[in-house]
């Protein structure tokens, strides 16, 4: 069994008018190289539909140096009309990813949650300004 001690949120990076289920991640990440798949445990689509992707008991392929002892969740969107990093979450979104949130932290209550950029500077990734302060209250009492 992994030692969970991190949640990453990521984006998908696709602008409004294009999709991303895990079924589409899963194609691009293996056109990427990626033998398993979906990289990430959770994918969460604009309409607050919350799809599996990698199963939890794998370690996932989203977070260089941190996969091993992480949950991956990607929300569809980061990126606005103009292919600009953007917080594009719609309301569903940010209640399915609460209650997705909260939900993981009742079975690895140690975890911390991280926005991907948090963990590589590079990275625009999930394009949320503070992930961390965001959902720092959310916890399975919550």
């Amino acid at each position: 069994m992994r030692t969970i001690t991190l949640i990453v949120i990521h984006c998908s990076a696709v602008r409004p008018d294009q999709t991303s289920s895990a079924a589409q991640i899963d194609t691009w990440h293996r056109q990427r190289g990626f033998h398993l798949g979906i990289g990430y445990h959770y994918v969460v689509r604009r309409n607050g539909q919350v799809e599996p992707g990698r199963p939890e008991y794998m370690v996932g392929a989203h977070c260089q140096n941190h996969n091993s002892h992480s949950i991956g969740v990607c929300y569809e969107g980061g990126l606005d009309a103009r292919g600009q990093p953007a917080d594009t979450r719609t309301e569903e979104q940010k209640v399915a990813l609460r209650r997705l949130l909260k939900d993981l932290r009742g079975r690895y209550p140690r975890a911390l949650i991280v926005g991907h950029h948090d963990l590589n500077p590079q990275k625009a990734c999930p394009c949320i300004r503070n992930v961390a302060q965001e959902y720092a209250s959310t916890s399975a009492e919550n």
